[in-house]
């Protein structure tokens, strides 16, 4: 199955000479990469949050295949949606998607079906795609969208991807797609995703789905970063570090309504 760029000239250019610009635009060259075993990166447009997507994609290596964990802002389809055996379409290309360790993930995580309905409208997971074409032609990818999950779930799914990847045998990077606080002021954005972004930096799974629900902090990609980081921690993650944090005000210059975006390696 092949899927259709649907944000492209939206959220990023559909120009691919334009695109590539703009790419190297946000990305540093700065050596070496670290090598991480998962990122959260930002999904929003490019003009908002490509500056702070780019730096975590700066600091690591982005190995062979990568696990794109995403938002289902649609509500459409399955709750963990994996993306069926083809490949993802960009202005710069095609992607395939890594049929073994799709399949290994399948056996291995049950809450998983295979589903591309939730993945048609999507562009939490899209907008990963070209930072990691670009950094590494030659990338495969296993998109798997996210609906509401607890605790539970996410252990569940974490655990299941860790196991995949222990039986996969070669480097994988886990992305996971989310944007921060949505539509409050500045300020109280910050000291939000403070909070949020305490338990990631700590790594507490628990916790940083907890305060999300009980401090109201509308990360978007929770579930995706909360079952990013079980998986982590399953894979030996021992510490995690804030890359870069901003928010759509430094872009705009509004501070009345902004949405948070934050960039973190863990290894």
């Amino acid at each position: 199955m092949i899927r259709q760029p649907v944000v492209a000239g939206r959220f990023y250019s559909d120009n691919p000479r334009q695109l590539r610009e703009d790419l190297k635009g946000f990305l540093s060259t700065v050596e070496p990469h670290e090598k991480a075993i998962g990122i959260v990166a930002p999904h929003a447009g490019y003009m908002y949050s490509g500056g702070v997507a780019g730096a975590v994609y700066s600091a690591v290596e982005i190995p062979a295949t990568v696990i794109i964990l995403g938002p289902n802002h649609t509500g459409v389809g399955h709750r963990a949606a994996l993306y069926p055996d083809g490949e993802w379409l960009t202005p710069l290309g095609s992607v395939p998607i890594n049929s073994r360790l799709a399949g290994l993930i399948k056996a291995n995580v049950p809450l998983v079906s295979v589903d591309a309905s939730a993945h048609q409208y999507e562009h939490s997971l899209e907008v990963q795609v070209p930072f990691l074409q670009y950094l590494n032609p030659d990338v495969t990818i296993v998109p798997l969208c996210l609906g509401a999950g607890d605790i539970a779930k996410c252990k569940s799914i974490g655990t299941g991807l860790a196991r995949s990847i222990q039986e996969y045998g070669d480097d994988v990077l886990i992305v996971a797609s989310s944007d921060m606080t949505h539509y409050e002021s500045a300020e109280t954005a910050k000291k939000k995703d403070g909070l949020a972004l305490n338990e990631l930096l700590t790594l507490n799974p628990e916790g940083l789905l907890h305060v999300c629900m009980d401090e109201a902090v509308s990360m978007c990609g929770v579930v995706p970063a909360t079952v990013m980081l079980v998986a982590a921690l399953e894979l030996g993650a021992t510490q995690a570090k804030l890359v870069k944090y901003s928010t759509s005000g430094d872009v705009t210059g509004d501070s009345a309504q902004v949405v948070g975006y934050a960039a973190v390696m863990l290894s």
